[in-house]
Formats: structure tokens, C-alpha cells, sequence
């Protein structure tokens, strides 16, 4: 990570970085984010002569944005970038009572939003009945999957469920996310029926003498891992046949999608998922719509090319 030069700009980083964990209550790791980018920035601005946060011109930001650009930094590493400084700004601006906004004039860089994979219901129900179901490691494998299905939580999130997190009996879990904050999501019958029989008939078998209250154990009885989970799930992608490249988000996605073609509400989506912004959530609209027009340019009888 660079270092922040010191005096001229470390300052305000170091006041918006403790800002951001004691009001924002982002992760660590956001913090570290962002700290890297605007440590990057000011190493830039330093070179050019720049003397401080409060001298910085939006020329002087299209400079550095020029530069990463030509360093060959992909459009989505430019755009986070952009959006560091900004919350930069905006916090120098609320926090700190500054009247200048460097990043007035500075556009982000447009990204082409890729939309993101998913599978089919019929594919969702051959994946999540291929682990057995007479033998421990199947029945915690199904509850992994169907849980993961029912709820759409993050793989890191659902890895890191404890037994206290998991309601069986009023079927919802309590789950923190991003930046630790608390959500509340609901849980299908089938998923808490898979998670039951695995905490009754599988788990004592993961147990070992310095097994916490994780959930998901692994055969050495500690919590599994996202890099076990990727491992699981393209094992039993395979065993049921799906010929798609299918990673742990996907299961995500599918929540999203399919909730959505069910008739659910876009906003009631954006809760469960634990999305800050309604338009990360819309994406899947967007995918939903996809899937009709292809629907209608497939079936409707007008079609149809003449024979």
C-alpha cells in the first residue's frame, strides 16, 4: 500500500478514513480500499507539485485519471477511483466545512454493466438434489445449497452462520453484512427442513473438541470456507449435469431472478439481499427482461419464419 504523504495530505485521508469506521461502520476492508486509493492520488499530486487537498484543481484529477488510464487500468478500477474521491470530497464538504469540490467537474468513467449468470429453476433443482442424503457430508452439502438458494446471501455471509444465526422454528436468519450491518432474511420451508436434518443427523459428525458454533462445519471442525464452497459447488454442478459455468455468486443470482420472475417486489429484493443502492438490485430486472424477450422473439406465433 503506498504511503500517504505526509503533512501536505494525510491529514484529511486519515480524518475521512476514522470517519468511515466510527459513523459509516464500513469493513476493514472498505476502509483499506480506500485508503489505498487516495493514498495513490496524493502520491500523484505530490509529484506534481500539488500542495495540499485544498490546492487540488479537477485538471489535476483528470491528470491522474489520465495516467492510470494509460498505465492500462481497467474501466472499473478508474470508476472506483473516481467514486473514492468523491466520497472524499463530499466528507471534506459535510464533515469538514470545505466549500471547494474538486470532483465537481469530473465525470466517472461509464461502465458496461455485465449481467450477471444464472440457471435455469429446473437447473437450480437438479444441482441442489445431487448431494446424498444418507451421509453427513450430503445432508450439510444439501443444506448449504438450499439455504443458499432460499436466503440469497453472500457466500461470505452464509460460511460465516452460526447456530444462533439460523431461526428454525420462525424460519428467518439474522445475518451481518457489509459494513456490519444487520439484516433480517427469510428462509423457505425446504431450505430450513435441509438445514434440520443436517444439524440433527450430520453436524456431530464434523465436531471435533475445538468446534465453535459455526453452522457449516468442514471435516476438521471449523467453519468452511468460500474457497470450499467454490469446490463443492462445481463438484455437484458437474455430478448433476449442468454444463454452465457455475460459481457460488451464481446461487445468489438466481434468488434474485427468480424471485423476481415470480412477481416479487424489486425494493422487498434489495432488503433481503442487503443491497445500500436500489439500482444494484435492478440489474436483475434487467436480466429478467432479457429472458422475456427472448421468450416472445422464440414463441409468439409472429415470429415465426415462414416454412
Amino acid at each position: 500500500m503506498p504511503d500517504i504523504p505526509r503533512n501536505a495530505f494525510s491529514e484529511e485521508i486519515e480524518g475521512f478514513l476514522a470517519w468511515l469506521e466510527l459513523e459509516k461502520g464500513l469493513s476493514h476492508n472498505t476502509i483499506e480500499s480506500y485508503e489505498n486509493d487516495l493514498a495513490q492520488c496524493a502520491l500523484f499530486l505530490k509529484k506534481k507539485k500539488v500542495e495540499g487537498w485544498s490546492s487540488v484543481l479537477p485538471d489535476h484529477i483528470s491528470s491522474w485519471a489520465a495516467s492510470l488510464s494509460k498505465d492500462g487500468f481497467a474501466v472499473s478500477s478508474l470508476a472506483r477511483r473516481m467514486s473514492a474521491l468523491r466520497s472524499f470530497t463530499r466528507y471534506l464538504q459535510n464533515e469538514e466545512g470545505w466549500s471547494a469540490d474538486f470532483m465537481e467537474l469530473i465525470s466517472s468513467p461509464r461502465l458496461s454493466r455485465t449481467l450477471p449468470g444464472t440457471l435455469t429453476i429446473e437447473e437450480v433443482s437438479r444441482l441442489l438434489a445431487a448431494p446424498r442424503s444418507d451421509h453427513p457430508r450430503g445432508l450439510r452439502d444439501r443444506a448449504l445449497l438450499e439455504l443458499c438458494y432460499s436466503s440469497g446471501l453472500r457466500v461470505s455471509e452464509l460460511c460465516g452462520l452460526s447456530l444462533q444465526s439460523i431461526d428454525l422454528d420462525h424460519g428467518f436468519i439474522r445475518v451481518f453484512g457489509k459494513g456490519s450491518k444487520e439484516r433480517i432474511v427469510p428462509v423457505g420451508e425446504t431450505a430450513l427442513s435441509a438445514v434440520r436434518d443436517y444439524v440433527q443427523h450430520g453436524r456431530g459428525n464434523f465436531l471435533k473438541s475445538h468446534s465453535g458454533s459455526d453452522l457449516f462445519l468442514s471435516n476438521r471442525g471449523k467453519a468452511i470456507s468460500r474457497k470450499m464452497f467454490w469446490v463443492l459447488i462445481k463438484q455437484y454442478a458437474r455430478a448433476a449435469g449442468i454444463e454452465k459455468s457455475v460459481k457460488p455468486h451464481m446461487l445468489r443470482h438466481c434468488f434474485a431472478t427468480h424471485l423476481l420472475a415470480g412477481g416479487a417486489d424489486l425494493r422487498a429484493i434489495q432488503e433481503m439481499m442487503g443491497h445500500a443502492d436500489i439500482s444494484t438490485t435492478q440489474i436483475y430486472a434487467s436480466v429478467e427482461q432479457e429472458r422475456l424477450v427472448e421468450e416472445h422473439t422464440f414463441y409468439h406465433p409472429r415470429n415465426q419464419k415462414a416454412g
